[in-house]
Formats: structure tokens, C-alpha cells, sequence
């Protein structure tokens, strides 16, 4: 089965040091869950600044683990800058929520 992350960009950030990449994987484990929260109810709270805050903080440790959310991200954003109602980006919301918490569980176990 495949996870939802790869090492790949981790490795060449890290040059092989696994206490590095230690690190790394603690920081996403204790930065992604909560910012994730937060955009989820900024979304909720139709906040669509603070929505974009979150996605945008998001978009580098998601890059950096590889987990391929990209336009999703970008949506929320672009999102942020209409009038557009919040039903219309919640499947996109969706979609990161399942996505990101796969890769947390994935991370966790491999991990600790």
C-alpha cells in the first residue's frame, strides 16, 4: 500500500541525516494538524482571509513531504479572493482534510 507522503525531498533537504529528518517529520506532526483545524474552521466560519492564511502556511511542509495537494491548495486561496459561497470549496476542503490526516497517520506510524 502506498503512503500518503514521500521522503523524497526530505532526503536531499536532510543529505541522509536522520536525526534531521527526525525533526522534520516531529515539526509537520505537531504544525500540520492544528493549521489544518484552523482552516477547516475558517472555512466553516466563512473567513475566507484567515482560510488562505492557513492553506498558504500549509502549501511548504505539504510540498515538503510531497503530498500532492498543490491545486487543492491553490483553490482555497483563489477561493478566498471571490464572493464565492463556502459550499463551493467545501469538496476541495474535504479532499485536503482525508488526504493530510492519511499522510499524519502514515508519518505517525512509521515514525513514533
Amino acid at each position: 500500500m502506498s503512503k500518503g507522503y514521500s521522503l523524497k525531498n526530505v532526503d536531499e533537504l536532510s543529505g541522509g541525516d536522520n536525526e534531521f529528518i527526525a525533526v522534520l517529520v516531529q515539526t509537520f506532526l505537531e504544525e500540520i494538524p492544528p493549521d489544518l483545524d484552523s482552516m477547516v474552521q475558517a472555512v466553516e466560519s466563512d473567513n475566507p482571509q484567515m482560510a488562505y492564511q492557513y492553506a498558504h502556511k500549509m502549501k511548504p511542509n505539504l510540498q515538503l513531504f510531497d503530498i500532492n495537494l498543490l491545486s487543492q491548495i491553490k483553490q482555497i486561496e483563489a477561493w478566498s479572493k471571490t464572493n464565492k459561497a463556502k459550499e463551493e470549496i467545501k469538496p476541495v476542503l474535504d479532499h485536503i482534510v482525508v488526504t493530510v490526516n492519511g499522510a499524519i497517520e502514515d508519518l505517525k506510524a512509521d515514525f513514533q
